[in-house]
């Protein structure tokens, strides 16, 4: 049975970023997923994140691009609903410390039985039922 993995926002940034530690690794971890030897899905705020950021640095097409990559490579985009949110801030009341966004991507892959997220933030470590690996 294939593993099903959530991506997030760093994975695709290092693998398309400038020469750094993490871009190999990423880009061979984005490999695999496009080989199917493990089933990689993200959600709709990993893609919100990539436009944010590239938006905010004035470099809105790297954005585009990103985006565009990373869409093609991971299919499986999971929506953020109403009930992620409600988990999200659940999680937030019991793991001080913890971002919004971090919160909401555990969120999602907890509604979703995903327990595994492809990360380099540690901050995922702090949350109960999720295990962070890195490429």
């Amino acid at each position: 049975m294939i593993e099903t993995v959530f991506i997030d926002t760093n994975i695709p940034i290092y693998a398309a970023g400038k020469s750094h530690p993490f871009k190999q690794p990423s880009l061979a971890f984005l490999q695999r997923i496009a080989l199917g030897e493990m089933e990689g899905v993200s959600d709709s705020e990993v893609l919100q994140e990539i436009l944010y950021r590239f938006a905010a640095i004035n470099e809105p097409k790297h954005g585009f691009a990103i985006f565009d990559n990373f869409i093609k490579s991971v299919p499986s985009i999971l929506p953020v609903e109403k009930e992620d949110i409600m988990l999200a801030r659940e999680i937030l009341m019991k793991s001080p410390g913890i971002k919004p966004r971090y919160a909401i991507h555990a969120a999602v892959m907890k509604n979703n039985d995903i327990r595994v997220i492809y990360s380099y933030d540690a901050h995922f470590d702090m949350i109960k039922g999720i295990r962070r690996k890195e490429p």
